[in-house]
């Protein structure tokens, strides 16, 4: 058995750099990853899934090319191409991270698939089908999740997709059946109901975007059936099943009315999962919550001193940037003695359809529920100056402002660049900058961060 002063188990967006940072403090460090080194994020999330929309946004905007006074003729996608122009990307990110990590010293690289089998000792197969074992104080758990397959009758007798293995279709889907209307699925089905497949969204809810204001979510709502994707909520699927000509079925119930939908695919975006099932985690005594996320406190510590849990695992936000926070949290406090929490910490996001949905902070609900004293402010982006002159006029900002102090408590924009006029708002949130000092502040013309002077002279209330 060979002994380390670190164990990581999973080549995450937290794992990463945290085997790099250990093992340039000198300490002897194993990462072990049992399918591609990067994570999801870079293998199955991220990288493939915004370089294909990048594609998918260049035939929207070909397609309505007239628009502009450009004529383009007749559009058409080119899914291999596309797919390898993704597969490229990919796998140049991911030798990126192996590079890293083998010219980092003090830091080993094993391909295999971990378990415990004790507190602080851990088995592992290798992909040359070898058994060894190694022991260390200081294990950080980084597997990640997978998708959660829903228990529905004829599913598992059923060709269906996973938000990965759609990635590797070479011809597009003739008729696209999603189970589920989350962040996952509105990306991909708008990403290949812009290649020219019919999408339908089936969600089991009755609200679209539960966690969005209901204005906010009623806009990125319009804006995708506007573009032709179907979505029916409160739609509680009964029975999949393929028929002899390869069409899938779905039947389903909807406001007391039975209903059957048929596709040539069928994409089953509904939720996520922890990888934990492998770990036989029952050796440490690690206690999990549903699903087999892994629970942590506020360092990112389980409730077994020296085990750590890091990134989607953990359970919560299943952001990469929230992993990688992770990550600098448990390197600060362990490497440079600091006392950092992830408490309260700022989860910023961005839906990245387009236009995009970027958020940061509370929503307008929340603050009404915390019976805040609050103000909002409010613009469309048809009144945006950059918007009208480039043609990018779907959406809205909204931003949830402290009456008192004029504070930002949260926004959400939806619009071309959104994620990067969020961030504008997340940094003045960051530096305690007040509305009043961004509304008289002097910005560059015509950019979209200019128009947040226009969206805080724009309160309702």
């Amino acid at each position: 058995m060979k002994k380390y002063d670190v164990i990581i188990i999973g080549s995450g967006q937290a794992g990463n750099p945290l085997a790099m940072a250990m093992g340039q403090a000198g300490k002897k460090t194993l990462l072990i990853e049992k399918r591609l080194v990067g994570g999801t994020c870079v293998n199955d999330g991220c990288t493939p899934t915004k370089a294909m929309i990048g594609s998918g946004r260049i035939a929207w905007l070909a397609s309505k090319s007239n628009d502009w006074g450009v004529h383009t003729g007749k559009v058409t996608s080119n899914l291999k191409a596309i797919k390898n122009r993704k597969d490229v990307i990919v796998a140049s990110f991911r030798k990126g991270n192996i590079k890293g990590l083998k010219d980092t010293p003090n830091v080993e690289l094993l391909m295999g698939t971990a378990h415990f089998v004790d507190k602080k000792k851990i088995e592992i197969l290798t992909d040359d089908g070898k058994k060894t074992q190694a022991h260390a104080d200081l294990i950080f758990i980084n597997t990640g999740t997978i998708p959660q397959i829903p228990a529905i009758d004829g599913l598992k007798d059923c060709p269906y997709l996973t938000s990965t293995q759609i990635l590797d279709l070479v011809e597009i889907p003739k008729e696209l059946i999603i189970v589920g209307a989350g962040y996952i699925a509105l990306e991909l089905g708008q990403l290949y109901s812009r290649m020219g497949a019919k999408v339908t969204l089936l969600e089991n809810g009755d609200v679209f975007l539960p966690k969005e204001d209901r204005d906010i979510a009623q806009s990125l709502y319009d804006i995708l059936t506007e573009e032709g994707l179907t979505i029916e909520l409160n739609a509680k699927i009964n029975q999949v099943s393929q028929t002899k000509n390869k069409k899938i079925t779905v039947s389903y119930r909807q406001s007391k009315q039975h209903k059957e939908l048929r596709g040539s695919h069928i994409l089953i975006a509904a939720g996520r999962k922890a990888q934990t099932e492998q770990l036989n985690l029952s050796a440490t005594g690690v206690k999990t919550a549903n699903n087999g996320f892994v629970k942590v406190n506020t360092k990112l510590e389980t409730n077994v001193k020296g085990i750590y849990a890091l990134g989607d695992v953990k359970g919560g936000p299943a952001f990469t940037h929230i992993s990688y926070n992770d990550f600098v949290v448990v390197s600060r406090n362990l490497l440079a003695n600091k006392n950092l929490s992830i408490r309260n910490r700022m989860v910023p996001y961005v839906v990245f359809t387009d236009p995009q949905l970027a958020r940061i902070g509370i929503t307008e609900k929340e603050a009404k529920d915390k019976k805040l004293n609050y103000k909002i402010a409010v613009l469309p982006m048809e009144n945006v100056a950059r918007g009208i002159e480039v043609g990018e006029t779907r959406g809205m900002m909204k931003a949830i402002v402290d009456a008192k102090n004029n504070r930002i408590l949260g926004a959400a924009i939806i619009g071309a660049e959104g994620g990067e006029i969020m961030s504008v708002l997340q940094m003045a949130m960051m530096g305690k900058i007040s509305t009043e000092t961004i509304r008289y502040g002097v910005f560059a013309h015509p950019t979209y961060a200019e128009s947040l002077m226009n969206l805080f002279m724009n309160f309702k209330n």
